[in-house]
């Protein structure tokens, strides 16, 4: 409460000096100085201060005759509207400031544009977010998972992860990222990737990947080939505990194993639309069984 008083001063340029000192020491001064700048920024009527004083006397005396007029205390009334005004321009700075967010479960996927008209096709168990605010000034995203991107030309834009960060000026990419994975594949123009001191520019058709720190960057992919935005997963020697979290993601089953070989070699794909085929077109190349329990996989070998 001591706190609001002193903003409330602070507002109306009633603080003593000393109540001054301790305010713009508090971490949260710039943020209030910012939220006193909107405030300052909306539009109040204008006033006749004389029309106005005439017509509160006019009723003040009309008042006298039927009983006892009540007097204003002004400077609390001056208080009580600067405490409205600091609660809107809060609600509008804050509002301006947040950040936009697209999330997605698993078997779901989610397709959205940016302020940019920049299209964004969010895959399964996945997360952006971005500030809408500053999207102008910078054209910055954080992804967690996996998403495909078709950019309109104009200033960087900037794809953040935790295992690197992609950067581009207009083009088409996807980007994976899932735990002990990073991928980046140009389906069209010019991507620079960086990946902790590492710098790759990935022209059309290239692919970018890290498996387990292991960088791989003398790849290439068949740009025509399906997707998992056609609802179908590829995968080239990627290690299975990966595809198998691709199917966790897809279908949303939770996949255990039985003394299987996780860090095997997988190429081949599988279709969204149907789990047992799916689970097949793993299954069978690398001589392997499964069974299907509620919402669980049990992936197996042989005669176990």
């Amino acid at each position: 409460m001591e706190e609001n008083k002193e903003f409330l001063n602070w507002l109306n340029r009633e603080n003593s000096e000393e109540e001054l000192m301790r305010l713009k020491k508090d971490a949260s001064f710039k943020t209030l100085e910012k939220i006193a700048y909107y405030s300052s920024q909306i539009t109040t009527p204008e006033i006749d201060v004389a029309q106005a004083l005439q017509d509160l006397n006019q009723k003040k005396q009309q008042t006298a005759k039927k009983g006892k007029v009540k007097v204003f205390n002004t400077r609390q009334l001056y208080k009580y509207a600067a405490a409205i005004v600091v609660l809107f321009a809060s609600t509008y700075y804050l509002t301006l400031s947040s950040e936009s967010q697209f999330k997605t479960e698993f078997a779901q996927t989610q397709a959205f544009k940016l302020p940019d008209s920049s299209a964004v096709t969010l895959n399964a168990n996945s997360e952006i977010s971005y500030t809408k605010k500053e999207w102008k000034e910078r054209r910055d995203i954080s992804l967690k998972g996996e998403a495909y991107f078709n950019v309109q030309k104009g200033k960087k834009f900037t794809v953040h992860t935790a295992a690197g960060e992609v950067t581009v000026l207009g083009t088409q990419f996807n980007i994976k990222k899932r735990d002990g994975f990073f991928e980046v594949k140009t389906y069209e123009g010019l991507v620079s990737v960086q990946y902790k001191d590492l710098f790759v520019k990935l022209p059309k058709g290239a692919v970018f990947r890290v498996v387990g720190g292991i960088i791989d960057h003398n790849n290439t992919f068949d740009i025509h080939k399906k997707s998992w935005l056609q609802k179908e997963s590829n995968f080239k020697s990627t290690p299975l505990r990966f595809v198998l979290e691709e199917i966790e993601n897809q279908f949303g089953y939770k996949v255990r194993t039985q003394d299987i070989n996780l860090n095997t070699l997988y190429s081949g794909g599988f279709s969204h639309s149907d789990l047992n085929i799916a689970l097949k077109s793993i299954t069978i190349p690398l001589q392997l069984a499964y069974s299907i329990s509620d919402k669980e996989i049990t992936i197996y070998n042989y005669g176990r």
